[in-house]
């Protein structure tokens, strides 16, 4: 990994800068309620050390929404600002996260990608991650408000 960049917690403060990057992520979907501040704030504040940020220079250039139930994790929003890749952030980014899940003594993370995503699904592929055809994901909206929208 480049010098300079340091990889943490998240915190609350964090999140001008986090929403900022997700916003530059081309094909990255934001929805209007659980992405908002107050929605993010809510996750961290349930999951108070398991999200992480890398930083280069005082800016936030990586981030994970990471979670779990108190049986499995699962990782959200994960990604690295485009002029930041390929240089180990992201794989150090996961692992942060997933000692920090051990901590709290889960023992499975998983996470969803978009299938048009490639460069997400190579990643993943790339530093070990299964992927899954024993399963079918479903979702069922509770509340219309939160709509999704795609950076294009």
């Amino acid at each position: 990994m480049q010098q300079g960049i340091t990889v943490r917690e998240m915190c609350e403060q964090d999140y001008a800068q986090v929403h900022e990057l997700w916003t530059t992520i081309r094909g990255f979907g934001l929805r209007s309620i659980d992405d908002s501040k107050e929605g993010v704030e809510r996750f961290l504040r349930r999951n108070p050390s398991t999200s992480v940020v890398a930083e280069c220079g005082g800016r936030i250039i990586g981030s994970i929404l990471c979670g779990h139930d108190g049986r499995r994790g699962c990782f959200y929003h994960v990604c690295v600002h485009e002029k930041f890749r390929k240089q180990g952030i992201g794989k150090e980014m996961a692992v942060f996260a997933m000692k920090a899940l051990q901590k709290e003594r889960i023992n499975v993370v998983s996470l969803i990608a978009f299938r048009d995503n490639e460069v997400g699904n190579q990643f993943w592929k790339r530093v070990g991650w299964k992927f899954r055809e024993d399963l079918n994901y479903y979702d069922f909206v509770l509340n219309d408000a939160n709509i999704t929208r795609f950076n294009k």
